[in-house]
């Protein structure tokens, strides 16, 4: 392929990839993506594959997370997506060592489990690098809508992303046989990659009760402006989402709820110090005659802050509490302040860093009518990405899942629905009824099989009533989770030591330094 047209294959198979997010949600282009990436990598040049990877990545992600453009300006959205996109063409770069092993280079089902492995590989390590890692728009993440997205129960995101690839890889071969006109390796590719679609199909996702049922108000009180203004006038939000609760009643009488859900910063301000908060807090409580899980923040007497989720008791106060364990860099706290600063003023935005919490996120919530304590996983905002934070919390007993999020800082952009999306296939790992409540939207109850029950607006003042499942089943995904990422970067260590040892044979092959290659002087 002429380099010109590979780099634009790959620049475009970016944005395609893209395409398969929401809001456009057409999951099916993410193999798409993938498979133009695959094509436009076939050269024998490691450098410049991976110079086609980091266009492909950076057409994604400039597009994927334009809402950090319109939180926090040009600057920081550039980097980060150029540092994401560096991840992809380290993958690509290491796909062309590895397609140089011989049992790699002349076996189309070893090029496709190979290939798969290191993409996913490369998602894993940017899941955790630098700085806790960044795992937003991971392919998994697309596939909510899809069958696909059922495999996730089986071994969770890292799982449905292999799918994904490795249908890609599938298209791309099957492309390469037509322009061959190799009709054999066309149909066998093809109907592969139907299969590999098809194949969560089969995947069991039970949705009825199992530890009975909890009646759920969720708040969504929004906001009178969007962006980093959104939050101005913090009692303007608190008085938002206690009138929000209030309005509960209009649908259900005092006592008939179980919990009523708030946001993150559904309070700004700690209700365990600040008198008002806490009277309005507990006054909305007692009229609903339920307890109200808050989104807080706390400011301790040493310095920081955190951001936790308080169960507010009618008449009593707190009673359970968690704290956000995985704060977002360059978001919530500034890790490398003083280097960062003469790049973009941006980061004087966060004047007390987030400190994070150290417990697996669970409340605990008395409940009078099932006779028991109920344990209610808690995930704030973006730790909806992190697969081992929402796996810990049901690994810990957790009967339903609760994503306490503020999007009000991103407008009117994807961001909201891209976490909607987590929430989903969340769900469908877990086997747990997950509820997305956000100050602003968009907020949704989720069932255990990743279809969404009911759902709000963006920028709206909304409510929600559900009577949701209570399930204590453990799925795969949980009871393995743990080790899925593990095993796939042994696999891809294991890939790049078979290319290194190539790399080393073809070396002295080369030089004549190989015993087995060199043949005798002739004697005299």
């Amino acid at each position: 392929m002429p380099r010109l047209l590979a780099l634009v294959l790959a620049a475009v198979g970016g944005v395609v990839t893209d395409l398969a997010f929401p809001d456009v949600g057409i999951w099916v282009l993410a193999p798409v993506g993938v498979a133009m990436l695959f094509l436009a990598g076939g050269r024998d040049a490691p450098w410049w594959n991976a110079l086609l990877g980091f266009v492909w990545g950076l057409t994604f992600f400039l597009r994927h997370i334009l809402w950090a453009q319109y939180a926090v300006g040009d600057v920081p959205w550039v980097a980060l997506s150029v540092m994401e996109a560096l991840f992809v063409g380290a993958v690509m770069l290491a796909w062309t060592w590895v397609r140089r092993v011989p049992v790699v280079r002349d076996h189309a089902t070893v090029q496709v489990l190979s290939f798969a492995t290191l993409f996913v590989a490369g998602e894993a390590a940017r899941s955790v690098a630098p700085f806790g890692g960044f795992p937003w728009g991971r392919l998994a993440f697309s596939q909510a809508e899809s069958a696909v997205g059922r495999l996730a129960w089986l071994a969770g995101a890292p799982l449905v992303s292999f799918a994904v690839v490795v249908t890609g890889v599938l298209l791309a071969i099957a492309v390469l046989a037509l322009l061959r006109l190799d009709l054999l390796p066309l149909g066998v590719s093809a109907l592969t990659a139907v299969a590999v679609l098809a194949v969560g199909l089969a995947v069991p996702l039970a949705t009825q009760a199992e530890s009975g049922t909890l009646a759920v108000g969720a708040v969504q009180g929004n906001v009178s402006k969007p962006g980093l203004d959104a939050f101005e006038n913090r009692r303007e939000v608190l008085t938002n989402h206690v009138d929000g609760t209030y309005s509960l009643l209009d649908s259900v009488d005092q006592g008939d709820l179980d919990i009523v859900l708030w946001p993150e910063n559904g309070s700004d301000y700690d209700p365990q110090v600040d008198a008002q908060a806490a009277t309005d807090i507990d006054g909305a409580a007692q009229a609903v005659g339920a307890p109200i899980l808050v989104g807080a923040q706390e400011f301790p007497e040493t310095g920081g802050r955190y951001n936790v989720g308080l169960l507010w008791e009618p008449g009593v106060g707190v009673v359970d509490r968690y704290a956000k364990q995985h704060p977002a860099p360059f978001a919530e706290y500034i890790p490398i302040r003083e280097l960062v600063r003469p790049f973009s003023s941006a980061v004087d935005l966060v004047t007390n860093d987030m400190i994070a919490g150290t417990e697996v996120g669970t409340i605990a919530l008395d409940s009078d009518r099932l006779g028991r304590t109920v344990t209610i996983g808690d995930v704030i905002c973006f730790e909806v990405a992190y697969d081992g934070l929402v796996r810990d919390s049901v690994a810990a007993g957790a009967e339903m899942l609760v994503i306490q999020t503020n999007n009000a800082s991103f407008g009117p952009t994807a961001e909201s629905t891209q976490q909607l999306a987590m929430s989903q296939l969340r769900a469908m790992e877990t086997g747990r009824t997950t509820v997305q409540i956000s100050t602003v939207g968009v907020s949704a109850v989720i069932a255990p099989n990743g279809t969404i029950v009911s759902r709000t607006g963006l920028f709206t003042h909304e409510q929600m009533i559900e009577d949701v499942a209570l399930r204590t089943s453990t799925t795969p995904a949980v009871a393995v989770g743990a080790y899925v990422p593990w095993v796939t970067l042994a696999g891809a260590l294991l890939l790049l030591g078979a290319a290194a040892a190539t790399g080393v044979q073809r070396r002295r092959a080369r030089t004549g330094a190989d015993p087995s290659t060199r043949r005798s002087a002739p004697k005299r």
